[in-house]
């Protein structure tokens, strides 16, 4: 009996998606909206999603205008983009919407930020590393407790290192992807 590899994919994908998330929140100096998912305003009293109390609209490759449904939430908006670590930009109110300026991203910068996502990619790809060393241990112990005979134990290790190197390929094929966006900007 082979070990069924379905949890151990399933963590992998998480780890991927979790990757992928991370990605879509470094600003490279293009106007993204994805930044503002995180930032929560204080709306009458609940902490509620720029999403829902405002329009965002990406006016051009560097600006993002907020133009909140009921007026009286714009300085709540202001404070919340102004506390949030992610966004590192000083939002402009004119009275009836916000504008987010991005500025331009120095060279010294871009190289930065290539090596964070390298980070982040490793670290995702320890994680799976992670993944396949649990499945490995519930192979031997299996194996151990006489449920699979070698040549399950052998075919086993290799589904689950085949599985690892579809998932390594993916994390490296997103990081080079984004790189390659941050580095052209």
């Amino acid at each position: 009996m082979k070990i069924d590899v379905k949890p151990y994919e399933e963590k992998m994908k998480k780890s991927i998606s979790v990757f992928e998330e991370g990605l879509s929140l470094i600003r490279a100096g293009k106007a993204n909206p994805l930044l503002l998912n995180r930032v929560m305003v204080d709306y009458y009293g609940s902490p509620t999603s720029i999403r829902d109390i405002a329009q965002i609209v990406v006016v051009d490759a560097r600006t993002i205008t907020i133009q909140p449904w009921d007026k009286s939430a714009l300085k709540g908006i202001e404070k919340a983009i102004l506390a949030s670590p992610d966004i590192g930009i000083t939002p402009q109110n004119d009275g009836t919407l916000i504008r987010l300026v991005f500025p331009p991203v120095s060279e010294d910068r871009r190289r930065e930020i290539a090596k964070q996502i390298e980070k982040s990619c490793e670290e995702t790809k320890v994680a799976m590393r992670n993944i396949r060393r649990e499945a490995n241990d519930r192979i031997k112990e299996m194996k151990k407790k006489s449920e699979m005979t070698e040549d399950e134990e052998k075919a086993s290790n290799k589904l689950i290192q085949d599985l690892l190197d579809k998932y390594i390929k993916i994390a490296d094929e997103m990081a080079s992807k984004k790189k390659a966006e941050v580095m052209s900007i």
